[in-house]
Parts: C-alpha cells; structure tokens; sequence
C-alpha cells in the first residue's frame, strides 16, 4: 500500500511539474521531457519527505554539497542518453 502512495505522488510531481507546463508537439519530446524531469527528480530536486535531501543522495547513503533551488530552475537538465 505505501508503495503506491509514493507512486502516485511521483506521478503527480511528473504532471504538474513537467508535462501541463509544455505542450509538446511530438512523441520525441514528451520523451525528452519527462527524461529530463525524471533526472532532475532523482538528483536535484529538494524532497520534503526526505529531510530536503535528494534521493540520490540518501539511496547512496553519501552526502552531497546542495545547491539552492532558487540556482537549479526545474527544466534546465538535458535528457542525454535519449539523443
């Protein structure tokens, strides 16, 4: 039953965050897209639920140097393994 909380969280965060802000105009977009959304979810973005660490971050167990939000805006990551 947790596990689908998380799920549905991550897919909420996906569409509001990413795919109602861009109208995407192809198949190859949408996939650029929530490619680059999936990256910045995983290694950037601040999670509340986590102490406002990254999953990256506790998954690894490491400690990375946290950039402010305000200097990471949301879209900027390229998705380079789909290229």
């Amino acid at each position: 039953m947790w596990e689908n909380i998380f799920v549905e969280h991550l897919w909420r965060n996906l569409k509001y965050e990413e795919v109602y802000l861009k109208s995407y105009q192809t198949v190859r977009e949408a996939r650029e897209g929530t490619a680059g959304y999936f990256h910045f979810y995983n290694n950037d973005r601040l999670h509340q639920a986590l102490s406002y660490r990254i999953p990256k971050e506790v998954y690894l167990g490491k400690e990375y140097e946290q950039i402010p939000v305000q200097a990471n805006p949301l879209h900027l990551k390229e998705a380079h393994f789909l290229s």
